[in-house]
């Protein structure tokens, strides 16, 4: 569910500014290097029976400054839908010391959504799933016996279901790392309970979307959360929704002085992608 577009002229968006990443200007060059880093975590599973959507895997997203040497890095898995229960949280994404959160697991009938980066939309069963602060939002409370929560996303909370119409998951984040406009971190959508109420929709960013036995899947390397089931486990068809996987993205300005990871140019910039775990070496 990523939206690109041309990337503007410069460095990265953050907060409304420009940032640029490369070379230390000083005498620290030889031995130093400043980095932009983009790293999201696994999002969460949608819960089944009355299954509300799964949260958004966390984000974190800065400039980093490394010395010579090597840098493991861990890419979230995105969590299990729940059969019968709530989803599973995903993995969390490391680099450098650094921690993003998987989103946490959808909630259903049978148990409470998850906390986690972004948290799961809340079933019928009672509980809230609360959001990290910095890396996403919390997830979207039911409408008692209509419709289920959609799962927080990394930018905005998880809507809340009415009478009408279960709640869609939260939208992501964007990022201009890659070149172009690209959203990470959408929550899934929730389930509905019965006519008249619809499913929700995935969240921008990779959310999957909700439905009766076969909800979508978050996006793989978004960290979207799956989509919400109002079915059981024994009806035709059922297969609950996982979470997407995460992603690591690392640019900096100029020629390739770096390995590790999938390597790209564009507009100046050298950007390094990890869709699995690997080794990031200056």
């Amino acid at each position: 569910m990523a939206n690109g577009s041309n990337s503007p002229a410069g460095g990265a968006v953050a907060g409304g500014a420009l940032r640029f990443a490369g070379r230390m200007p000083d005498a620290a060059a030889s031995s130093a290097l400043t980095f932009d880093y983009f790293m999201v975590a696994g999002g969460g599973g949608g819960g089944s029976w009355q299954g509300a959507g799964g949260g958004a895997g966390g984000i974190l997203e800065g400039l980093v400054v490394l010395a010579s040497g090597s840098y493991d890095i861990v890419i979230g898995g995105g969590g299990a839908g729940g059969s019968n229960a709530p989803g599973t949280n995903g993995g969390d994404t490391t680099f450098n010391g650094l921690t993003a959160i998987g989103g946490g697991g959808g909630g259903s009938e049978a148990g409470a959504p998850l906390s986690g980066g972004s948290g799961g939309g809340k079933g019928t069963a009672a509980g809230t799933g609360s959001g990290t602060a910095g890396q996403g939002t919390d997830g979207g409370s039911n409408y008692g016996g209509k419709g289920n929560g959609g799962g927080g996303g990394a930018g905005t909370a998880g809507v809340a279901s009415t009478s009408t119409v279960a709640g869609n998951g939260g939208d992501g984040r964007s990022s201009y790392i890659t070149g172009a406009l690209v959203y990470y971190g959408g929550g899934g959508g929730g389930s509905d309970r019965r006519p008249p109420t619809v499913d929700g929709d995935g969240g921008l960013g990779g959310g999957g979307d909700g439905a009766y036995s076969v909800p979508g899947n978050g996006a793989a390397n978004t960290g979207g959360g799956g989509g919400g089931a109002e079915a059981r486990n024994d009806a035709a068809g059922f297969n609950p929704a996982e979470g997407g996987t995460g992603i690591v993205l690392i640019r900096y300005l100029g020629d390739q002085v770096a390995t590790g990871g999938t390597v790209t140019t564009v507009a100046g910039y050298t950007v390094h992608t990890f869709t699995s775990d690997g080794t990031f070496t200056v």
